[in-house]
């Protein structure tokens, strides 16, 4: 099995599914619109800088799982989809991963947002494997904590290690998509490294490194 893993968000999607979830919740008046916009535009710069603090980070950004029952978060998210991910969606981004599936590729998403906002995404670009930061959920509730290690930066390369582990698989061949420096970690640990509209860091890097650069955007 060959393994074609891809970042999500400004990666697969034109634009960040994380940033637009908070960007919703500000819209739809679900959230304090002043002070949330303010503090989720803060740690995007971050994000974008490489000075992220993801477990502060996610201290934040799962709250608003916490303070609602599941109904109401299913119901935001639909609108979320419609609203805010499906004009992300990229042509040559589906016509990518098709050229991999006639391949006989197995497709993973790996991402460091979180699995509530990520799982429908990865339904549409009916990819089966998604590997996502995975918020705390007992008793039907989210609790804001997370479970387990935030798949972002090394703990990319963590969750996926513990995946093969758990499926018996390799990375023999394996091909990595990302636009971010972030990434870089799990880029270095593929034999197919590829930069995607890649933020000047990466760029500067992939050209170093001679890998792969390319373009999803239409």
């Amino acid at each position: 099995m060959t393994l074609a893993i891809f970042d999500l968000d400004n990666t697969l999607l034109a634009g960040d599914s994380d940033h637009a979830w908070g960007e919703f919740l500000v819209e739809e008046g679900i959230v304090d619109a002043e002070e949330y916009r303010k503090a989720n535009d803060r740690f995007y710069e971050e994000y974008l800088n490489g000075e992220l603090d993801i477990l502060h980070y996610l201290g934040f950004a799962l709250q608003p799982l916490a303070r609602h029952a599941m109904e109401d978060l299913l119901a935001w998210r639909e609108r979320f989809m419609d609203k805010k991910v499906r004009p992300m969606l990229q042509d040559k981004a589906f016509r990518l991963l098709d050229e991999h599936r006639s391949q006989g590729h197995t497709l993973m998403i790996i991402t460091a947002t979180n699995r509530f906002v990520t799982e429908p995404i990865a339904e549409i670009l009916a990819i089966e494997h998604l590997i996502a930061t995975e918020p705390e959920l007992v008793n039907g509730r989210y609790t804001g904590e997370v479970a387990g290690v935030p798949s972002f930066q090394e703990g990319k390369v963590t969750r996926l290690d513990d995946w093969l582990a758990a499926s018996g698989e390799t990375l023999d061949g394996a091909w990595f998509y990302s636009d971010s420096h972030n990434d870089a970690p799990l880029l270095r640990k593929v034999a197919n490294p590829v930069a995607v509209d890649p933020d000047p860091t990466l760029e500067k890097l992939a050209l170093e490194k001679g890998w792969k650069v390319m373009s999803l955007r239409d």
